[in-house]
């Protein structure tokens, strides 16, 4: 079973709050916790001793339930606690009194020489950097050279960002409970979280409707629903006609592949809007994907005018200048959905307001694809990569795709989704434009734009993950049917 809810720390105190009021003790909970953490602990190490460096809170107290849990298993096991046994409360202070085996006061001296390192100090609801004695011990965790589990989340990460908060430690695993954190998925926190392992402790689903989380694991249960299914009555403008604007002759080659991205992805139909002098150029490299005519913003307004289901993608070689901006404004009141990439972005790096407008002005979806250079030209503010993901929908009315390792995909009305399954070997000349096209050819099949990123991102990246090293942008078209085939196989 997926689940693609991602909680932030406030919201996973809420869903512990909510499920005590429900009726589960927090004991229990944390009792429930503690012993997923022990069989974790049991697989990584299979002999030898364990410590356990607990911290003063309830992340301290699942490492307490642990240590207890591998004590009762006949392993060799003690705590070193960050603190006064005496000053711990509540559930924390329960699983400590549970716990029989040697305590020791985290200090310069602690031994860390043990088959395993427990790190149950901070989990995810760290908020500001370590200092004193708890950066000490993150420190002296990492410089064990000792394999670490980590209890919730690598202490010194935050859960929201996935930030460093001045030190984190290097976990060789994680397990956390009821639902992934976004600094699960997101760089430098999923680095620091080594393989996550996600642990049911009783926390009913139904507290998710008074949550109401929107930041989600981009996987396809999160956008199957939307994906078009082939119906036997299908003819190729049914299934929607993708135009991609060519760059002149000496830059064609990013549009090709943004069409072969949007005719495999299954648009119906795909042509490539070219300038006279990169008409031969097109054409003598397309076959399935047709060629027209393009020289100016009112050419592309006759392609894109018209009934039926369209999507156009821009940027992708176009240049940068008014030129691109022209064909932008054309291809924005032509009422079609949009991808904008590449230069159709960084043509807009001082008209960025005027660029918004154009976007608010109509009822399609435009989906933006910048990757961090193209984002920071547009979009003029700091900030963690999901906030800025956020902030740039808001303010753009655009659903963006902040590109990278860990891809952001965010919504105008809120909704962010994090991508995880994408591999280095993406990082090559023209992937970006096959992720653009197809997109748009999600688009141009009648998917909502916040869908028909999150689909197109997921394909895209698993593409990358199934031919791997060596691959190149011109690889990635021809990856695609096989995973469309894996995921027709899960139904609807």
């Amino acid at each position: 079973m997926d689940f693609i809810e991602l909680l932030c720390p406030t919201e996973m105190a809420e869903a512990d709050r909510l499920a005590i009021l429900a009726g589960v003790p927090g004991f229990a909970l944390m009792q429930r916790a503690g012993e997923a953490v022990a069989r974790a602990a049991l697989r990584l190490a299979s002999d030898g001793d364990i410590v356990v460096v607990a911290g003063p809170g309830n992340n301290g107290g699942d490492g307490f339930v642990a240590a207890s849990e591998l004590r009762r298993r006949g392993r060799a096991t003690r705590v070193l606690l960050l603190g006064d046994r005496d000053r711990l409360t509540g559930d924390a202070a329960s699983a400590a009194q549970t716990y029989d085996g040697p305590v020791e006061t985290i200090g310069r001296g602690a031994r860390l020489d043990a088959a395993l390192i427990v790190d149950a100090l901070f989990g995810a609801g760290l908020s500001r950097p370590l200092t004193g004695e708890a950066l000490r011990a993150v420190e002296a965790m990492n410089a064990a050279s000792r394999p670490i589990l980590a209890v919730d989340l690598p202490s010194g990460i935050d859960g929201r960002s996935g930030e460093v908060l001045g030190a984190a430690v290097r976990a060789h695993a994680t397990v956390t409970f009821f639902r992934l954190k976004p600094g699960h998925l997101l760089f430098p926190g999923r680095l620091h979280a080594g393989m996550t392992e996600l642990a049911q402790i009783g926390i009913p689903d139904a507290v998710l409707e008074t949550i109401r989380p929107s930041t989600f694991h981009n996987l396809p249960t999160l956008w199957l629903s939307h994906l078009r299914r082939l119906h036997p009555t299908d003819h190729k403008y049914a299934r929607g006609h993708v135009f991609v604007v060519s760059g002149p002759a000496d830059a064609t080659g990013a549009a090709r592949l943004a069409a072969a991205g949007a005719l495999r992805i299954g648009a119906g139909a795909v042509t490539v809007a070219s300038p006279s002098d990169a008409l031969t150029v097109n054409a003598a490299h397309l076959t399935a994907i047709m060629v027209r005519r393009c020289d100016t913003p009112d050419d592309l307004a006759r392609l894109l005018g018209g009934g039926g289901r369209k999507a156009a993608v821009l940027g992708p070689g176009n240049g940068v200048g008014e030129g691109t901006r022209a064909n932008v404004a054309a291809a924005l009141a032509s009422g079609v959905a949009l991808v904008l990439d590449a230069d159709a972005l960084t043509s807009w790096r001082d008209l960025s307001a005027e660029l918004f407008t154009g976007v608010a002005g109509g009822s399609r979806p435009v989906v933006m694809t910048p990757h961090e250079g193209e984002f920071a030209r547009l979009f003029r503010f700091d900030g963690p990569r999901l906030d800025r993901a956020r902030r740039a929908a808001k303010e753009s009315g655009a659903t963006i795709v902040l590109k990278g390792g860990d891809t952001v995909i965010a919504a105008p009305d809120g909704r962010a989704a994090i991508n995880s399954n994408a591999t280095p070997d993406l990082a090559t000349a023209g992937s970006g434009d096959v992720l653009s096209g197809m997109v748009a050819g999600h688009l141009a099949q009648g998917m909502p734009g916040f869908e028909a990123a999150c689909a197109a991102v997921w394909v895209h990246a698993e593409a990358g993950r199934q031919i791997g090293r060596g691959l190149i942008a011109e690889d990635l078209p021809a990856a695609v049917p096989k995973i469309l085939r894996q995921i027709d196989m899960q139904g609807p």
